[in-house]
């Protein structure tokens, strides 16, 4: 029981709930997080339809990746809050103009 006394450190401790570390899997959960926030900001600008809907499509297969691989309930709900993020800026940015709204046509 001595292991279960020790104090956890690091940036993202709070993701690796069963004390064991979860590199590859942290690593999806913050990326799709990140790229959920770009996606969801850009998509409240019309002009930004491009990044916002790549930057969505490329959220949603990394958060759905990273469900697949997760490990803990903290990794999964960061997940989940990238995911609908990601979601959100990639369904705006193909009502705004979708992945290649005037490029290609």
């Amino acid at each position: 029981m001595a292991q279960a006394a020790r104090p956890h450190h690091g940036l993202l401790s709070f993701l690796d709930t069963d004390g064991k570390p979860h590199p590859v899997q942290n690593a999806f959960a913050v990326t799709t997080l990140v790229i959920g926030a770009i996606a969801f900001i850009t998509a409240h600008f019309t002009q930004l339809h491009l990044v916002s809907s790549w930057t969505g499509l490329v959220g949603m297969l990394t958060g759905a990746w990273g469900q697949l691989i997760s490990a803990t309930t903290g990794e999964r709900f960061v997940l989940i809050i990238g995911l609908g993020a990601s979601a959100v800026g990639f369904y705006l940015g193909m009502a705004h103009g979708g992945l290649f709204g005037g490029v290609l046509g």
